[in-house]
């Protein structure tokens, strides 16, 4: 098979690393790459969200399938236009990236389908002075969250209101994370321990990577801003076989059955991020793609044929 991985990554080079691992691959075009993906593939001059020059390279090749790494992409609709053009690929439609693509999207999809996650408030941008006013009664520790795209930034835990305050005008008036914080998810903290649940979905069943817990924030000590993630280690020993059957009932499953009853069939990699205490796990933030320093954890775990879990994903037969 012909192989087109999109992205450029330390993510990107571990999926590729393990797509040229299979005894199915022929070909592996990786655009734009990195140099580690040009020691197991070709890279190709092509950006990520480039998308029509991203169907045009696939049709000139006679690509077999098409595997995306990063969110933004996705969020774009590159499934949609490759599905257009009839070429087969693995990922969530633009509706169904929406879980990562808006946190308000996300929020309000949870509540509809009763999944556990944090009570929460969201504002526009135009509703500053009403986000202010609500901040005023909330309980601290705070966390204030741009809704849209910010490469795993776009997160502030504050201890007092008045980092509250400052966040919210980082966020909405000095537009610090760009136009993703257009709208601004305000939600209580959850206390607890962090890990990451990976499920390779076709839209109706799925089957699971290992769990993961990266390490976010900036400073030693967990103290800091969060990032996009420096480093992880798989699996998450935290993450009990029987918590782990628990998260799949009680998250995992809805999330499937909810997305398809919205019309938007989930197919692609579902990361969702967990909170954990003694009372199970609640949803921090869902992501539609794997996450860049646990791919490179995760990845080398996995003994199954990678390219055949991609493609039974694509193709409606986990």
């Amino acid at each position: 098979m012909r192989i087109l991985l999109i992205g450029n990554g330390g993510r990107e080079h571990a999926m590729a690393w393990k797509l040229a691992a299979s005894t199915r691959c022929s070909a592996l075009f990786i655009a734009p790459g990195n140099p580690g993906t040009a020691r197991v593939g070709q890279n190709v001059a092509i950006a990520a969200t480039d998308i029509p020059a991203l169907v045009d390279f696939a049709r000139r090749v006679a690509i077999d399938l098409t595997v995306v790494g990063p969110e933004q992409p996705l969020v774009l609709g590159v499934v949609d236009a490759f599905e257009a053009a009839c070429l087969l690929i693995f990922g969530p439609s633009a509706a169904a990236a929406q879980l990562e693509g808006s946190k308000a999207f996300s929020k309000a999809f949870m509540v509809r389908h009763g999944i556990p996650t944090a009570a929460h408030r969201t504002f526009p941008a135009a509703a500053y002075d009403e986000a202010l006013a609500y901040l005023q009664t909330a309980d601290m520790p705070v966390v204030l969250k741009a809704s849209g795209l910010a490469a795993g930034k776009g997160v502030v835990i504050c201890e007092t209101r008045s980092e509250a305050e400052a966040a919210l005008r980082d966020i909405v008036q000095d537009h610090r994370f760009g136009d993703a914080g257009d709208e601004v998810v305000i939600e209580e903290f959850m206390q607890g321990e962090e890990a990451s649940l990976f499920a390779v979905c076709d839209g109706d069943d799925y089957t699971l990577l290992a769990t993961a817990q990266d390490h976010k924030r900036v400073g030693d000590g967990d103290t800091g801003l969060n990032t996009g993630g420096m480093g992880a280690y798989a699996p998450a020993p935290l993450v009990s076989p029987d918590l782990e059957a628990r998260i799949c009932r009680e998250i995992v499953e809805p999330t499937l059955a909810g997305m398809k009853a919205e019309g938007a069939p989930f197919r692609g990699f579902l990361y969702v991020g967990l909170m954990i205490d003694a009372r199970g796990a609640r949803v921090v933030e869902y992501n539609c793609r794997l996450g860049d320093p646990e791919a490179q954890v995760l990845l080398p775990l996995l003994a199954s044929d990678f390219l055949e879990l991609a493609l039974a994903g694509a193709q409606g037969r986990i």
